[in-house]
């Protein structure tokens, strides 16, 4: 039993800035699916892993379960909108959008701040969370800042100094 309620340890976790993702398939019937999720991470460089979480009880956490092809979407800055329109429930966020099927078939959203499409490499029950790692097959990059959610709120960052690249 712990000595703390769901509400403080929500709020610890929200000083811990994280990025912002919306995350695509298709359920069972091929309907395409898409939620905001900031519970990205990378896991491994070789074979190139990543993974996020899904909460059991979202609408969509069946289609996740399954899906063995899905892709993550890094929004950028500008993309507060669209992170407030995948995180609603029960409604049809992909209409008006402009958006288009990868080699799988899953909905790639044509603005990102990076795009990665995976295939399903494991499934782990994490609680009242789905932990689903993904083997990355492709993926795209831009330019520009990345949305961040922290404190209950959106931001974006700038380094405090400029990144090195080290030999790979």
């Amino acid at each position: 039993m712990t000595n703390f309620t769901g509400r403080e340890f929500r709020d610890a976790l929200a000083t811990f800035a994280t990025g912002v993702t919306i995350v695509t398939a298709r359920d069972g019937e091929g309907v395409p699916v898409g939620m905001t999720a900031s519970s990205f991470s990378s896991v491994s460089m070789e074979p190139p892993l990543i993974l996020w979480s899904a909460a059991k009880t979202a609408l969509s956490a069946k289609a996740f379960h399954d899906a063995q092809h899905f892709a993550v979407h890094v929004l950028s800055a500008e993309q507060a909108d669209l992170s407030n329109r995948f995180a609603k429930t029960g409604t049809d966020k992909f209409t008006g959008l402009d958006w288009s099927g990868d080699t799988h078939d899953v909905p790639k959203l044509s603005q990102a701040l990076a795009r990665f499409e995976c295939t399903q490499w494991a499934l782990y029950e994490g609680g009242d969370h789905w932990i689903i790692v993904g083997e990355v097959t492709a993926f795209e990059k831009a330019d520009g800042k990345g949305l961040i959610h922290v404190g209950g709120g959106y931001a974006s960052a700038s380094a405090l100094k400029p990144p090195t690249r080290e030999a790979a």
